[in-house]
């Protein structure tokens, strides 16, 4: 599985990335992470790259085509072009208030899910960083990755409260499917 993760500077874009790729590994799989991002400044739009295998991976470059888009700040959608290169049948991840159904899709993205990513960071964390809750949801919609060992790892970065982070994140998902809205 390729994913490619949006956010901004502060957000936790690329830490999110290195623990999905650690509870992978953790979980005896393999995985790579890959960061982009220019200057690092606070709000600067930030994305970052994972790949998720049971079998060894070569490459170590840019997710050009990506099967599950992570995206930790919805205004992204409106002035970056998130949706480029997205694979046919791609998920995708969107921290917002908004239900799946509410949300403007391409043909190519098939899958939707939302958490409130921010509410939850904030009442939970006191701190506007979604990362711990949309891996939580990234366990909940994709079954890539165990959420316990994800909450394990996100304990293990930030302190034992962002375990419950990761598992509200899986708690709290909406999912709808463009075919077949669940």
């Amino acid at each position: 599985m390729e994913i490619r993760l949006h956010g901004r500077g502060g957000q936790g874009v690329v830490k999110a990335a290195e623990i999905i790729v650690r509870a992978a590994v953790d979980g005896n799989r393999f995985g790579v992470s890959i960061p982009f991002f220019g200057f690092e400044r606070q709000g600067a739009p930030v994305t970052a790259f994972v790949r998720l295998s049971d079998d060894p991976i070569r490459p170590k470059t840019r997710v050009y085509h990506p099967d599950c888009l992570l995206v930790m700040d919805e205004p992204l959608l409106e002035t970056q072009d998130i949706f480029e290169g997205v694979l046919p049948g791609a998920t995708l991840l969107l921290n917002s208030p908004r239900t799946p159904e509410s949300i403007e899709l391409p043909e190519t993205v098939d899958r939707i899910a939302t958490v409130d990513a921010t509410a939850i960071a904030l009442d939970i964390l006191g701190r506007n960083i979604p990362n711990t809750v949309m891996l939580g949801a990234f366990s909940a919609v994709t079954g890539e990755v165990d959420v316990d060992l994800l909450a394990r790892c996100a304990a293990a970065s930030f302190g034992e409260i962002n375990a419950r982070a990761v598992l509200e994140g899986a708690r709290s998902v909406r999912t709808a499917n463009r075919a077949n809205p669940e």
